[in-house]
């Protein structure tokens, strides 16, 4: 604002000072153009005929002439031997001019040009003049002394920069304050975020209004949200990891330590020592199964028909154990969804129907679609799941208490990998009762179903 305001006011006293440069150059082409016609058409008032003397001449045009402040119109006769006489607008004496007292008239009148440009003790002079020709030689002389002209055209261009000074200064101050008030919220978001740590991701940036900044702040927070997720997804995978592998550990080096020389011992403990290994990868892949869950990729959704869908997943079941399949509903039409994933939800609510049934038992599957709302659900007749559980089933490494037969082998990560699949296309997981008593799963999904 500084360059702008500086510029404008040089440019503002270079206009002002070329507009006191043409108004002289007007000026002095108009005094020696009404000179120049006096010479060609006056008549000497005494005589009443032209003028023959050229003294005579620049004395009576002399006389009807006004100068202004800063100008001087002067009249020079040619004397034999001397300076010229001047004459001027008074018929007495001649009074001191400043190109007089300079010594500038004699120059002024050798000169051979019609105009000029002095430099004088008293400072700069724009003069014409118009020679006469007669006998003495003869000259009218008007000259222009710009000094008061320019000095004012300084003073406002000092006046412009005294006021662009006073604005500059009251507009750094608002831009200041202003400033400082638009980017306080800058500030907050980059204090918020040299404070956060992988231990406290707990902070947010307070929103306030609806402007840009309050877009960054959202945009911060969601970010902050992201990593929250995923920091607590790690800390409980390394908890999980750690306190369920715990155990298969210390049952695999407690037989390896007490393995005797017996064969048939030898192969009790390598058959106790594979399953809990086998049960150890179990548990890995499914908890790696829970930390993809977080991962964009984790599904890849592509249109499947429905009623195809859960034809392939009944026969998967179906050699889960001996128990009365039954397809009990099929929907038609296309649903986008992740084929893999769904199926293996829906096989892990069958299992997980097996585990709390006996042979003989009935446990049907099923599928329904209404618009764009897609629904596959397991059904069992088995104990069903008691109320202070229904809340806790859906957890890491939780089981519910009311459970039929042996316990599995399972680490209480089914359910948890169901609603994970189920959450992963935008759906959730319900839990009813089965009529006539059991329990029926159900994955919903809202927007899975195309539109016809």
């Amino acid at each position: 604002m500084a360059t702008a305001l500086a510029a404008v006011a040089l440019t503002t006293r270079s206009v002002l000072l070329r507009d006191v440069d043409h108004r002289i150059d007007r000026l002095l082409a108009q005094e020696t153009q009404e000179f120049a016609n006096f010479v060609d058409q006056g008549i000497d008032p005494d005589t009443g005929r032209p003028f023959t003397d050229p003294e005579r001449l620049l004395v009576v045009f002399l006389q009807r002439q006004y100068a202004d402040p800063d100008e001087e119109l002067l009249g020079l006769v040619a004397r034999e031997g001397a300076e010229p006489a001047i004459k001027t607008q008074s018929r007495e004496a001649p009074v001191d001019s400043p190109l007089a007292v300079d010594g500038a008239l004699p120059e002024v009148f050798a000169s051979a040009s019609s105009t000029g440009t002095l430099e004088r003790s008293s400072g700069e002079v724009r003069w014409a003049k118009v020679a006469v020709r007669a006998e003495p030689a003869a000259a009218f002389v008007v000259a222009f002394h710009p000094a008061s002209e320019q000095e004012r055209a300084n003073e406002i261009f000092t006046m412009f920069l005294a006021a662009s000074g006073v604005a500059l200064v009251l507009t750094t101050g608002v831009g200041w304050v202003v400033a400082g008030r638009i980017l306080k919220p800058v500030r907050v978001v980059s204090g918020a975020a040299a404070e956060i740590t992988e231990q406290d991701l707990t902070r947010r940036i307070p929103v306030q209004g609806t402007d840009d900044i309050a877009a960054l702040a959202v945009t911060f927070n969601a970010m902050l949200d992201r990593l929250e997720r995923a920091f607590a997804a790690q800390r409980e995978f390394v908890d999980d990891a750690g306190h369920e592998l715990r155990t298969p550990i210390t049952i695999v080096r407690g037989h390896l330590e007490l393995m005797g020389d017996d064969p048939a011992e030898r192969e009790e403990t390598v058959r106790l020592v594979t399953d809990e290994l086998d049960r150890m990868s179990r548990i890995v892949e499914d908890l790696l199964l829970l930390a993809k869950a977080e991962r964009p990729d984790f599904l890849a959704p592509e249109p499947v028909q429905l009623a195809e869908l859960t034809a392939d997943i009944f026969v998967k079941a179906r050699a889960l154990g001996n128990r009365d399949w039954r397809l009990a509903e099929v929907g038609e039409g296309a649903a986008v969804l992740d084929e893999q994933r769904i199926t293996q939800a829906v096989v892990q609510l069958a299992q997980n129907a097996v585990q709390h049934t006996v042979a003989g038992q009935t446990v049907r599957i099923g599928s329904r679609r209404t618009g764009r709302r897609v629904e596959l659900y397991v059904a069992d007749s088995g104990p069903g799941v008691q109320e202070q559980d229904r809340e806790v089933i859906f957890d890491r490494f939780r089981r519910g208490t009311a459970r039929r037969g042996a316990r599995g082998s399972g680490a209480g990560l089914g359910l948890s990998i169901v609603r994970a699949i189920a959450e992963g296309h935008h759906g959730r997981v319900e839990l009813d009762t089965t009529p006539g008593g059991g329990a029926t799963f159900t994955l919903v999904l809202e927007n899975a179903g195309e539109t016809p």
